[in-house]
């Protein structure tokens, strides 16, 4: 079943990178008493999450906080190692936008917000979508229809806060 909106945010472990190497985050520190913006996107480095999904979410980081969003995350069936290079080749800092690493895909899967790319060569990744999530409960959700970039976007959630 597909996360709705009203639905808690299931518990779930996922990684972060950190000058010491990949570290474990738990849902619930990250959600837990916050606002949180999360954005998914199929996979790091792939050309529409490179060239405008995580590129308007680093523009309009300053524009969420203004709106009340305490923390700004992106979420891939990638590991933490990619999602950080994918940050240093975006010149997100570590404080700008919290990128985790859901490699084996469980997180996406309690969401029910898997994608079948098997036949691209990338196997099962998320779905691109956004999300608000208060205080582990999500209150905005914009899931993409297959190739679209519309709902997801930075832009298209700034309007819904």
């Amino acid at each position: 079943m597909t996360v709705q909106i009203g639905d808690r945010i299931p518990s779930a472990t996922l990684t972060r990178a950190t000058d010491d190497g990949p570290k474990p985050v738990s849902t619930d520190d990250i959600f837990a008493g916050k606002t949180v913006a999360l954005f998914a996107v199929p996979g790091a480095f792939t050309p529409t999450c490179s060239v405008r999904h995580l590129p308007g979410f680093k523009d309009h980081r300053a524009d969420l906080a203004a709106k009340g969003v305490d923390t700004v995350a992106c979420v891939s069936v990638n590991d933490a190692f990619v999602m950080g290079a994918w940050a240093d080749s975006q010149g997100i800092g570590k404080d700008d936008i919290v990128m985790l690493g859901d490699g084996n895909g469980d997180f996406t899967r309690q969401l029910g917000l898997t994608l079948d790319a098997k036949g691209f060569g990338m196997g099962e990744r998320s779905q691109r979508y956004s999300m608000i999530v208060t205080d582990g409960v999500v209150t905005q959700l914009n899931i993409e229809q297959p190739g679209e970039f519309k709902v997801s976007s930075a832009e298209h959630l700034l309007a819904q806060l």
